[in-house]
Parts: C-alpha cells; structure tokens; sequence
C-alpha cells in the first residue's frame, strides 16, 4: 500500500528535476553563447586585420604580410590559426591555399584531422572583392566548455539535493493535521464514540473528519439501542425466571419421592439458574458500560459493608459445592456505585467458585492503605496462564471448551472497574497455584468521606 507521502513527493520531485535539469541546459547555454561570440568576434577582428593589409600595386591587390605579422598571428601555442585570403576572381593572394572559400558565414569544419572554428569575410578593398577565410582551433573553446560544465554541475547538485530537502520538510509539515487526526484515533478507547474536535484543520480534511463524527453518531446511536435492548430484556427476565425458579423448588420438593422426577427437575432448575446468572450478568454489563456511566453516581461506600450483605449466597453456593470459603473483610472506604459494585463482587466470586473443584478454598478479602482501597478474590483452583490473564477480561473469552458460562463476567469486571476508575490485575494464587483477582480503586479523598 502507498502512502500518501510518497505519491505528493513523487508528483512533486518529477517535475521539479525536469525544470531543473531544463534551467541547466538553459544556464549551460547562456554561459557558453557570449563565449563563442567571442570567438567568433576574435576571428572576424583577425579577418579585418589581414584586409587591412592588402594593398593595390599596379592594379593588383596583394598581401603585405610582414614576417613580424605572422609571428603575432602565430603567437598563442595552444591554438593552430590559419587563414586564407583571395579576390573575388578566385586568385589567391596568401594563407593556405587549401582553405578554400565556401560562400561566407560561420561555421566548425574538420581540417587535417582536427576541428576548427570557421569565419569567412567578404569585404571590398580599394574598389575590388576581398574574400578573406580565417580558422582557429577549438582547444581553448573545448576547455571554456569543460569549465562551464564543471561550475553548473556542483550548483545543479546543490540545488537539486535543497530541492528535495525542502519538498520533504514540506510535505512532513503539510501533513501534519492528517497526523494530528491519526493520532487522536490511536489515542481513543475502544467504546469511544464522542466526536473528534480537532482545530484549524485544512479545508480539504474537514469533510473527511466531519464525514467521520457523523460515522460515530450513528455508531453511538447504534449502540445505545442494543445497550437498551439488552438491558430491557434482563430487566424483564428477571422476574419470570425468578418465578420459574420457585415453582421448580416447590415442584421439587413435592416430587422428592420420585428420583426420576426429582433429577429432571434438577436439571430444569441448573438451566434456570444459568439463564438467571446469564440474564444479570447482561443487566450487569449494560449497566458497566463506560459511555452509559454517569460518574455522579458515585457516593461514599464501605466495600466491607456491601460485601458483607452479599456474603449469604456465596456461602450457599460454595456449600453445595463443598468449597471452604473465607472472608476477611477490613474497613474499605471507596466512591463507588452500590449496585455495581455488587455485581463486580458477585462475578468474581462466582468465578472463583465455578472454577475451584470440590474440596477447594476461595478467600475473599478487602482493606485500604494510604494508596487506595483493594479487594482481592483468590482460589486454588486450575489458576489463568498467563498468556491468557489480559485476554479473560475480553467478552465471550473462556479458558477453554468446557468451562460453563458465557465468558462474560471478568469483561463485566473490567468495565466497573473502569468506571470506577480502578485496575485490575490476576495473579497466581498462594504457593503458585490456583488464581488471585486483584481489583485496585483509587484513594478516597478526604472532603468526600
């Protein structure tokens, strides 16, 4: 998958090299035309020199060219300059007779093996037509071109490698807001469907934020519904399985006579309490959920207090599975939520009950520090690997095929803690074995003892 970034830089680098490399060729070409008009002014200046020196004698232009003329002409050893000099008639007046004349004008030609600059002058001396030819070789041109080149190339790099840098730092720059937007998503908490508000974005990104917000409302919108369904329908299981479940006692004791009737009817009333536990663990969890807690339900509690009042059942329920439970409960000062904090307690010692086999031990203990308040369930029954300790907190998550229940009580735990603002953790129980449940709440603050 591209990425956006580099899609913009590679649109933009492009273009960018190809106006580049467009304004060297121009630089290079600006550079080098005044120097080869000056060449080519130079030689035009040695053809006017050599007319000047044609004379008429008897009727007859001739070439005076004194020996110390051509020792100047011949002066510069790095270039070879020769000349051709004749009437308009074709007679040949001195130079090399080789150097034909070619019509006038400009030009490079090959000579000898060697490439020279060419300017051909006509020109009336006297009254007649002088056609004077004059030609240098082209070392020192060679060496101007070579040390253009060498002057562009570094200025090409460097601007080219600015040009990049400065596309990068720009971009990196540019699409910050589209950072800023991921990071806030990256930042949010699963459950979290309050709308983004993030400040002077660009224009281009506000419709795609704004498209996202109307996303999230409709999302919450969607989840609101299914957490008052959810909550609807346990509210309105309780009551008729809460009668189911006492006419099966009433049944029951009836039929005890009768250990067919009374073994179906046990069945009957373990599938009744499993969809009673089911039903409030989903009343539980509709309650727990973060966006539907309102933190001003929070009032001063005593842990100790409300776990003493749910002591009875969990005795019953430890009793008839032959499990030893203990309680060890310190004065516990905490904000919280009655019900909920309830349903917190229930769960994990429903837990620790439903996973320590009989003959087992659960021990339930609360107390409070300088640090916070604490309640700890702790078994030795199987125990949770530690691999999976961070996963049973998820919903429907079951150590494995044969555990009973939904896998919905420590997902239920973990949201009360949350809206509690608590932590929770799972450690191995004493000596290694079995499992302890930790749930830490925050310090009490002494204006809302």
């Amino acid at each position: 998958m591209s990425s956006l970034r580099g899609r913009l830089f590679a649109w933009l680098i492009a273009p960018l090299l190809l106006v580049n490399l467009a304004g060297a060729v121009l630089a290079y070409t600006l550079a080098w035309l005044p120097a080869q008009s000056a060449i080519d002014h130079g030689l035009g200046s040695l053809a006017g020199a050599l007319a000047r020196r044609v004379q008429l004698q008897d009727g007859q232009l001739v070439l005076a060219l004194p020996p110390a003329a051509r020792d100047i002409l011949e002066a510069d050893p790095q270039e070879t300059l020769i000349f051709h000099v004749q009437t308009g008639d074709g007679r040949w007046l001195g130079g090399e007779r080789a150097l034909a004349w070619q019509g006038g004008g400009t030009r490079d030609l090959q000579w000898q093996g060697e490439s020279l600059r060419l300017v051909e002058r006509s020109l009336r001396v006297q009254g007649k037509e002088l056609r004077i030819a004059v030609a240098s070789t082209v070392r020192q041109r060679a060496q101007w071109r070579a040390s253009i080149v060498r002057a562009l190339l570094p200025l090409e790099l460097l601007f080219t490698v600015a040009a990049v840098l400065i596309i990068g730092v720009s971009l990196r720059i540019g699409l910050r807001p589209l950072a800023r937007v991921r990071s806030a998503l990256h930042e949010r908490e699963a459950g979290d469907f309050t709308p983004l508000d993030l400040p002077d974005l660009p224009r281009e990104l506000a419709p795609v934020v704004q498209a996202f917000n109307e996303l999230l409302e409709k999302a919450a919108g969607a989840r609101a519904d299914q957490h008052a369904f959810l909550a609807n329908m346990a509210h309105q299981l309780r009551t008729p399985l809460a009668g189911i479940q006492l006419q099966l006692e009433v049944l029951r004791a009836r039929h005890a006579d009768d250990a067919e009737s009374a073994r179906a009817l046990a069945l009957i009333q373990t599938a009744s309490e499993r969809m009673i536990r089911q039903a409030r663990q989903l009343l539980a969890l509709a309650r727990a959920e973060p966006d539907r807690f309102d933190a001003s339900q929070l009032r001063p509690l005593d842990l100790a207090s409300l776990l003493a009042d749910t002591v009875q059942l969990a005795v019953e329920e430890a009793g008839r599975k032959q499990i030893d439970i203990g309680f060890h409960l310190a004065k516990a000062p905490l904000l919280g939520e009655a019900f909920l904090l309830r349903d917190l307690a229930d769960n994990l010692i429903d837990n620790a009950i439903r996973y320590t086999p009989p003959g087992g031990h659960v021990t339930v203990v609360c107390g409070a520090n300088a640090e916070g308040t604490w309640l700890r369930v702790e078994d030795n029954g199987p125990g949770i690997p530690a691999a999976m300790r961070q996963a049973v907190f998820s919903r429907h998550v079951r150590l494995d095929d044969k555990s009973s229940g939904t896998g919905l009580g420590l997902a239920i735990v973990r949201d009360i803690a949350r809206a509690h603002a608590a932590s929770v953790s799972i450690e191995s129980g004493a000596g290694g074995g079995g499992s302890s449940v930790r749930v830490f709440f925050p310090p009490l603050l002494p204006n809302a003892a």
